[in-house]
Order: structure tokens, then C-alpha cells, then sequence
């Protein structure tokens, strides 16, 4: 299934319109908030960064980032705020074009959550989140492309393609992959197309693709974020989070979505970072290296770094990840497909799904209310929900909160994956796979706990990018963005992907 747009396809270079006179920014380096800084100076028009972002997306289909891309809407977005903008009073994002995970609903553009059931689906109203943004002045270039209903780390999706293989690709490398379940995000921001998009995270779907892709990105601490009109997996872990090339740009983000004043960088003197061990297993030897060299970095430059004892964790996650995902998620998409016009059920959605690993799960655990069981067997899911749900998830909340009180921590770090990205076919979206990406993403997704992803560096060996979380308390979104903006500083920004 091609990429589409509201009036015609745009995937093609021919199908680009001629770039206007005006010059437009370099994008190797563009970010966000340089952007709207430029666009609200007059440097340039938002008409002709939209032309060279299409220009940029047309040149890289071999990604297959977009499902919609939507150039006939862009560009009149565009040249409405270029005609009505007053020069050096301007809204935060006014005319700098941003892009959104397909399961966040835009008004007159497709939310397929990357499955062929929903491939026909148009809201007609905004998700709360993406109307914040047109609120703030930005422009819709497009909805992007995600590991199908968002049930996995590959972004190995063969439905919607404009390249000649099948799956999200990696900026850095096409024949690797580019993370999930905010795939597209991952890759188009990484490749330099746009300098910012919305995804959805469950247990690592922003940090994930970040991390693998050189781009920064915040999970917030649940609840943050409205979450309506975005197709979920489970209402305790699902949220919105930004995506973008800079920590700066999530900053910005993050204020026009959930308010707030500017945030300055923290004094990294007055920063204490804990170290758990259980986090620091299954390193590839790039992503070691790569996070050693950090915290040398970190500590060099005033931080503190102790190592601490979470006892229990990985146990208290294991108990609780699966069981909240997989239960909540038939009665969340129950509840969605029916409060939205999309005339589907969630049987019909299921009969419809491609990706192998998308389909057993949902034919073999979501519609049944399965878990796996001993000995491959299967059992009812809501018992061990619930127990989830009253035991396991508060003792895992509790050792979080005692961690950060008893060692007086601001954050944990860590790598955010424990391997740079492996290669995209058919068995990236293994169980075995699965399990690996979200090791150390999924606790704190369990917990509630906000997440924050910074590129670190590009792997000695691989070329690839290494990515840095850290996770504070729950609420302490605004503290984590100081701290990442403070230590962006330090590490600076990954070069663009050779093409």
C-alpha cells in the first residue's frame, strides 16, 4: 500500500511542485526551534520549507516513513500563515512543519494505526495533542509509518511501503531497522526530512526510534498528555510524546502540549544520577563503549553518578508488563473503535492484520483474553491483571520511589536499548526481539514514569546511533528536560546519515 495524500500521491520526486525562489534552510542541521525562530525573522516562508521537506521525503521513499503525505495540505497551510504572519510576533511553531504517528488522529487525513482495516478511516476532528500544535502554528507534512496497531519494536510494517522493501527503515542505515513502534518518526527525523513529529509510547515506542535513529524524544509521566483520539494498547501506559532533533525542540514541544514556561538547562553540579546493573545487561560492545564514554562525560563536567540497588526489578516488570498490556488492550480498542467513526469492530480490525507477530497476538491472546501460561499453555489474563494491577505495579512503583528518595536521585541513566539496530526483515519482530529492545524502557513505562531519550554518539564498530534514557519521577518531566538540555550540551548532536 503506497503512501497517499488528500488529493493525489506525493511519493514521487516528479510530483513535487517547483521550489520557489527563496532560499531554503539547510535541514542537515535545521531543528525546530531555529525554525520557528527564522520563519517568525522572515529568513524564509513556511511555503518554501514545506517544498524542501517534501524535496527531502521524495528523495528518501527507500525509508518508507509516511502513509499520508500530504502535500496539496501542507502547502496551503503553509501559505496561509506566510500571508497573515506578522513578522517578529509569532506563535511557537507558527509554519514549521511537524509530523504525526498514524495512530494520533488528524482531521481530514487518515489514522490507520498502520493495519489495512483502518487504511480508509478519517476523523474529522483533531486528537486534542495535534490540535494543540495547529494551535501553536504548525503545519501537517504527514502521518508516518508504525509497526502495525503499534505492537512491537521493529517498525517491520509490509502494508504501507514506497521503497522497494518492505519496513520502516533506518536513517543511518536502510537495511537496518528504525525501531517502533513510532517508526516513521524515527526515521524521517533521523533522516533529516523534518526536524519534529508526535508518536505514541507504551513501553519505549518514542525512545526506541530515537534511540536508534540520532533523535531525542520524552515519554511524559502518564497522564501528562490528553489521550483521546489516539488508537491505544493500554490505558495505564499509552501517551503521547514528542520526537525531534534536538532536546531543545522537545522543550519547545513538550510547552506547547502540556504548558509551562521556557526551560533553562539544569547545572549539571547540582545533578545526581543512579546506575542500576540490571540495566547494563545484554550491552552490544558499541552501546557499552558508547555509555561508558558518557558517563565519563557526565562526571567530568559535575555530575554525580552512584550506582544503586533496585532489587526485584526486572521480576516486579516481568509480572506486570503483559498482563496490563495485552488485558487492557481489547476492552481499550473496543472502546475506541466504538466511539469513533470508523465503522469497524475490533474482530473485523483483527481478521485484517498483517504482520505476523501483530496477528498471533492478537488472535492468540488480545481477542481470547490469553496469557501464556507453563509449559505453552495458555490461561485466563485476568487474574494475573489483576494482580498486576493491586500488587505488582504499586511494589514497582514503591521501589522506584524508594530508589529516588534513598539515594537522592534525580534520574536514573542508562542506554535506552541494549544493541544498536539489527537488521530489518521478517525476524526483527521475533519475541526474542521484542524482549531485547524494551529491557530497560519497559519498567519505568510500567511504573507511569516519564523517560527521556538523548542521542549519545554513533557506535565505534557500527555507525549507529547509541542512545542515552534517563528516567526521573513520576512528574518530574520539566527537571528531566533541563537535565537532557543541559547534557545535549555536552554530547552535541549526532552529523546527519551519508546519503
Amino acid at each position: 500500500m503506497k503512501p497517499t495524500t488528500r488529493i493525489r500521491l506525493t511519493i514521487a520526486a516528479t510530483s513535487i511542485l517547483p521550489l520557489v525562489a527563496q532560499a531554503a534552510p539547510d535541514l542537515d542541521t535545521l531543528t525546530t526551534t531555529e525554525a520557528a525562530a527564522d520563519l517568525c525573522a522572515g529568513k524564509y516562508s513556511s511555503e518554501t520549507l514545506v517544498r524542501a521537506m517534501l524535496e527531502r521525503a521524495s528523495a528518501r521513499t527507500d525509508l518508507n516513513a509516511f502513509i499520508t503525505l500530504d502535500e496539496t495540505g501542507a502547502l496551503s497551510a503553509a501559505q496561509a500563515i506566510d500571508a497573515a504572519r506578522t513578522i517578529g510576533n509569532c506563535r511557537p511553531l507558527e509554519g514549521v512543519p511537524v509530523v504525526i504517528k498514524d495512530n494520533i488522529e488528524a482531521a481530514g487525513m487518515p489514522t490507520t494505526a498502520g493495519t489495512p482495516a483502518l487504511k480508509n478511516y478519517i476523523p474529522q476532528a483533531d486528537s486534542p495533542v495535534v490540535a494543540r500544535l495547529r494551535d501553536a502554528g504548525a503545519v501537517i507534512l504527514g502521518k508516518t509509518n508504525m509497526h502495525e496497531l503499534a505492537f512491537g519494536i521493529s517498525g517491520y510494517n509490509t502494508v504501507f511501503k514506497s521503497g522497494d522493501e518492505p519496513g520502516v527503515r533506518n536513517a543511518y542505515d536502510p537495511s537496518k531497522i528504525a525501531g517502533g513502534s513510532s517508526s516513521g518518526n524515527g526515521a524521517a527525523i533521523g533522516a533529516r526530512i523534518v526536524t519534529a513529529g508526535l508518536g505514541t509510547d507504551t513501553g519505549g515506542s518514542v525512545r526506541i526510534p530515537c534511540a536508534l535513529n540520532g533523535c531525542a524524544s520524552l515519554r511524559p509521566t502518564v497522564g501528562r498528555y490528553p489521550q483521546q483520539g489516539i488508537v491505544p494498547i493500554s490505558r495505564s501506559r499509552d501517551t503521547a510524546g514528542p520526537m525531534a532533533a534536538s532536546m531543545e525542540d522537545v522543550a519547545l514541544l513538550d510547552r506547547v502540549i502540556a504548558g509551562g514556561d521556557e526551560i533553562m538547562a539544569a547545572d549539571l553540579s547540582k545533578v545526581r544520577v543512579g546506575v542500576v546493573g540490571a540495566k547494563l545487561a545484554n550491552l552490544d560492545v558499541d552501546t557499552k563503549a558508547a555509555f561508558d564514554d558518557a558517563l565519563g562525560i557526565m562526571k567530568a563536567n559535575g555530575v554525580t553518578v552512584v550506582e544503586v540497588e533496585m532489587p526485584g526489578l526486572m521480576d516486579l516488570n516481568a509480572a506486570i508488563g503483559f498482563p496490563l498490556a495485552l488485558f487492557e488492550a481489547y476492552d481499550d480498542m473496543v472502546h475506541y473503535l466504538d466511539s469513533s467513526d470508523s465503522g469497524k469492530t475490533i474482530h473485523e480490525l483483527a481478521q485484517h492484520i498483517a504482520s505476523p507477530d501483530v496477528k498471533g497476538t492478537y488472535d492468540g491472546l488480545v481477542i481470547p483474553r490469553k496469557l501464556p501460561g507453563p509449559d505453552n499453555t495458555l490461561v485466563d489474563a485476568q487474574p494475573a491483571y489483576e494482580a498486576a494491577m493491586t500488587t505488582s505495579r504499586p511494589a514497582l512503583q514503591a521501589l522506584y520511589n524508594d530508589t529516588f528518595s534513598r539515594h537522592t536521585l534525580d534520574a536514573l541513566v542508562f542506554p535506552t536499548v541494549p544493541v544498536v539496530a539489527i537488521d530489518a526483515n521478517p525476524d526483527s519482530s521475533s519475541v526474542d526481539n521484542f524482549v531485547m529492545y524494551i529491557q530497560n524502557t519497559d519498567p519505568g513505562s510500567n511504573a507511569g514514569l516519564p523517560g527521556l531519550q538523548i542521542p549519545a554518539s554513533l557506535g565505534a564498530s557500527s555507525g549507529l546511533p547509541v542512545g542515552l534514557e534517563l528516567d526521573g519521577p513520576a512528574d518530574s518531566d520539566r527537571k528531566l528536560i533541563a537535565i537532557g538540555l543541559a547534557l545535549e550540551g555536552l554530547f552535541g548532536r549526532l552529523p546527519a546519515p551519508s546519503r
